[in-house]
C-alpha cells in the first residue's frame, strides 16, 4: 500500500523543527514562514509545549465524552479569557471542517431554515455530506435535507440585504480574513452591516476564524478589528500547534440539548493538553502583540521591494500579490534561499509563520526574499 496521491509534494523531507526553523533529513535549515497552513502558532518544539504533552501522555491520551474531562473545562476557561468570549460555550472537535459542519448544523437547528450565504473565494473545509447519509432523525437538522448555498461578493452590503430580506437564510458564514482566497480582509463597515442585517432577520452569523484566529491577525480574532460579536465562531489550525483539534464558540442565545452534537475524538485529553499549552505560551510570551508588531514590520519593509503589486493582510497573515505568476519565486525561495512560504492562486505568496517570529527572523526572510526577487 502507498499514500493516495492527492497532494503535489516537494521532494524535501522535514525531520525536525525548532522555533521558526525546520531541518530536513540532509541537515539543511529552512526558515518556516508558512507554519503548515498557519498551524504552528508557538513555534516548533516549544519546550513548555513538549513538557505538557509528555506529562499528559504519561497519564491518559483519550477517554470518551461520557465522563467528565476537567481539561476541557480548563481549556474553555482559558480560551474565554484569552479571546474575550467568557460568556460563550465551547464545543470541541478535531478539525476546522468539522467545526464548520457543526456550526452550520447548530444554526440550522436554531432557525429551522436551510439556506446558507457564503462569500466568493471563501474556503470552509472539505466535508459536507456525512449527516445526510445517516438515518437518524434526532441528528438531522433542516440544513441536512437540501441545503442551498448562495455565494456573494465580499464587501457589498446591498447584495447581503437582498439575500437576507426573505428571512429564509439559516446562516451567513464568513472568514475573518480569507486565506485560500488570497488574504482578502472584509471591510470593518461591511462586517458591522452584516452583523446588523443578521440580527434584524434572525440569521445566524458564523465567523470562520480557523486560519485567521488565535492571535494570527494581531488580535485574538480578526473580526475584533471591526468590534462585532458573531453568534458562532469556528477555530482550529493554530489551536493545537500541530496536534489536531478544533472548536466551536457558541453564543448564549443557543440552547444545548443532549445528543444535538457529537464527536468521538473531539476534546480528548491529549488534544486539550496541547491547546492549553498553546494558550499558556501565547499569554506568557505576549504572542498576539508580537504578531501585530512583527507583521507590521514585515509589511513596511516590503513596501519598497520591486515586482510586488500589493501587500495585504494583518499581523502574521500576509499575502504578497506579485506582478507575475508566483510559482518560480516560491521555488527559488524554497530551493535556493531555504524559506518555506505558501501560495494562493497564481500570483500570491502567502506568509503564515509562527507567532513567535522576531524582527531578527523577519530580517532573515526579507534578505532572502529580496535576493529571490532580484534574481528573477
Amino acid at each position: 500500500m502507498k499514500p493516495f496521491d492527492v497532494y503535489p509534494l516537494f521532494d524535501i523531507e522535514i525531520t525536525k523543527g525548532s522555533g521558526c526553523y525546520t531541518y530536513d533529513n540532509e541537515g539543511n535549515e529552512y526558515l518556516d514562514m508558512y507554519g503548515g497552513h498557519a498551524v504552528i502558532s508557538i513555534g516548533h518544539s516549544h519546550p513548555y509545549y513538549l513538557q505538557k504533552m509528555s506529562h499528559q501522555m504519561e497519564q491518559l491520551l483519550f477517554y470518551s465524552n461520557s465522563v467528565r474531562n476537567s481539561l476541557q473545562e480548563e481549556l474553555a476557561e482559558k480560551l474565554g479569557q484569552a479571546s474575550g468570549y467568557e460568556d460563550y460555550s465551547l464545543f470541541l472537535v478535531n478539525s476546522g471542517a468539522e467545526a464548520n459542519e457543526n456550526a452550520l448544523k447548530l444554526a440550522s437547528f436554531h432557525t429551522g431554515r436551510k439556506k446558507v450565504v457564503a462569500f466568493g473565494k471563501a474556503f470552509h473545509g472539505r466535508t459536507s455530506a456525512a449527516v445526510r447519509v445517516t438515518d437518524n432523525p434526532k441528528i438531522q437538522a433542516p440544513l441536512n435535507d437540501s441545503p442551498e448555498v448562495e455565494f456573494l461578493p465580499l464587501n457589498e452590503v446591498n447584495t447581503v440585504k437582498n439575500a437576507l430580506k426573505n428571512r429564509d437564510v439559516c446562516a451567513v458564514i464568513i472568514e475573518g480574513i480569507q486565506g485560500v482566497g488570497g488574504i482578502q480582509t472584509p471591510d470593518s463597515d461591511f462586517l458591522l452591516a452584516l452583523r446588523q442585517e443578521c440580527t434584524e432577520t434572525g440569521t445566524v452569523l458564523i465567523l470562520d476564524e480557523i486560519q485567521s484566529g488565535y492571535g494570527r491577525s494581531g488580535k485574538f480574532f480578526a473580526h475584533q478589528y471591526a468590534g462585532i460579536r458573531p453568534d458562532i465562531i469556528t477555530i482550529a489550525k493554530g489551536m493545537g500547534n500541530g496536534f489536531p483539534i478544533g472548536g466551536v464558540l457558541i453564543s448564549p442565545m443557543f440552547s444545548a440539548v443532549h445528543g444535538m452534537l457529537g464527536t468521538t475524538f473531539g476534546g480528548n485529553h491529549l488534544a486539550c493538553a496541547a491547546a492549553i499549552a498553546v494558550l499558556d505560551v501565547m499569554k506568557n510570551e505576549n504572542l498576539v502583540a508580537n504578531a501585530a508588531n512583527t507583521g507590521a514590520y514585515l509589511i513596511e519593509k516590503m513596501k519598497s521591494f520591486p515586482k510586488i503589486k500589493e501587500i495585504r493582510g494583518k499581523g502574521l497573515m500576509i499575502g504578497i500579490e506579485m506582478e507575475m505568476p508566483a510559482k518560480e519565486l516560491r521555488n527559488k525561495l524554497l530551493f535556493e534561499e531555504k524559506v518555506f512560504t505558501g501560495a494562493s492562486g497564481t500570483h500570491v505568496i502567502r506568509l503564515l509563520p509562527p507567532l513567535t517570529l522576531t524582527n531578527g527572523d523577519a530580517d532573515v526572510f526579507l534578505t532572502r526574499f529580496y535576493h529571490a526577487l532580484i534574481s528573477l
